[in-house]
C-alpha cells in the first residue's frame, strides 16, 4: 500500500485539529440555545437572564458573550430559530420569492396552515406570542420587524392580482393571521371552546383548517 506523502498527512492533521473545535463551538452554542427555551418553560420570560440560563445549560456565562456577543443576540437566535416564518416556513418562502410569479390562493393556504400547526404544537413559541404581546421588548421589536419586512415581499406577490377587486388582502390576511394566533392560545391557555368550536379536538381543528381555505378561496374568486 501507498504511504501518504508528508503534506496529506500534514494536512488531515490540520483538518482533525480545527475541525474538533468547531463541532466544540456548535455544540455549545446548541446548548445555549436550547437552554434559553426550557428557561422560558420553567420560568417564563421573566427568569430568562444569563444565570439562569448558563444554570440551565451546565456551562460558564463567560460562553454566552464569547458566543453570542449578548443575552439579546442569544434570546434572538433562540427565537429567530422558533419563529415559524423564519423556521418551518423558510424554504418555502424562499422557494415563493425566487420564482417571483403571483401567489395563489393554494400557496397561501398552505402558509396559514402551516403557521396554525406551528403555534398549536409548540409550548415555547406559545410563550414567545404571551411575551410579544404582554411586554416591550427591543429583541421582540426587531424580530417583529424582520418578519415584517418577510411579509412585505410576500404581499408584492399576492396584491397585485386584487388591484381590480375590493378585496383588501391585507386586511384579509392580517384577520386571519391575528385570528390562528389568538385561537391557538386560547385553546392551548385554558381549554375551552370558542364559538362552540374545540380546537384541541382533531373534528374542531379540521373545522377552522377548511374555514380558513375557504376565506382565502373566496378572496381569489374576486381576481377571476
Amino acid at each position: 500500500m501507498a504511504k501518504k506523502s508528508k503534506e496529506a498527512t500534514n494536512t488531515e492533521k490540520t483538518r482533525k485539529v480545527t475541525s474538533g473545535p468547531v463541532r466544540e463551538k456548535a455544540r455549545t452554542m446548541n446548548k445555549l440555545i436550547i437552554a434559553v427555551g426550557k428557561v422560558i418553560q420553567k420560568k417564563g420570560y421573566a427568569g430568562l437572564n444569563i444565570a439562569n440560563i448558563c444554570k440551565e445549560a451546565g456551562l460558564d456565562r463567560r460562553l454566552v458573550y464569547t458566543y453570542f456577543g449578548s443575552l439579546d443576540n442569544l434570546v434572538e437566535t433562540y427565537i429567530n430559530q422558533k419563529d415559524y416564518w423564519k423556521s418551518d416556513a423558510q424554504e418555502q418562502i424562499s422557494t415563493l420569492l425566487v420564482k417571483e410569479t403571483p401567489l395563489s390562493s393554494e400557496e397561501i393556504t398552505q402558509l396559514l396552515q402551516g403557521q396554525f400547526e406551528a403555534v398549536l404544537k409548540d409550548k415555547a413559541l406559545q410563550k414567545i406570542i404571551h411575551w410579544e404581546l404582554g411586554e416591550k421588548n427591543k429583541v421582540l421589536r426587531k424580530i417583529s420587524d424582520g418578519r415584517e419586512r418577510l411579509g412585505e415581499e410576500l404581499f408584492n406577490l399576492c396584491e397585485p392580482s386584487f388591484k381590480k377587486t375590493d378585496i383588501d388582502i391585507r386586511a384579509m390576511l392580517a384577520l386571519q393571521i391575528g385570528g390562528l394566533y389568538y385561537l391557538s392560545l386560547h385553546a392551548k391557555s385554558n381549554g375551552s371552546l370558542f364559538c362552540g368550536i374545540d380546537i384541541n379536538q382533531p373534528d374542531g381543528k379540521e373545522r377552522i383548517s377548511k374555514a380558513l381555505k375557504k376565506v382565502v378561496e373566496l378572496c381569489y374568486k374576486e381576481t377571476e
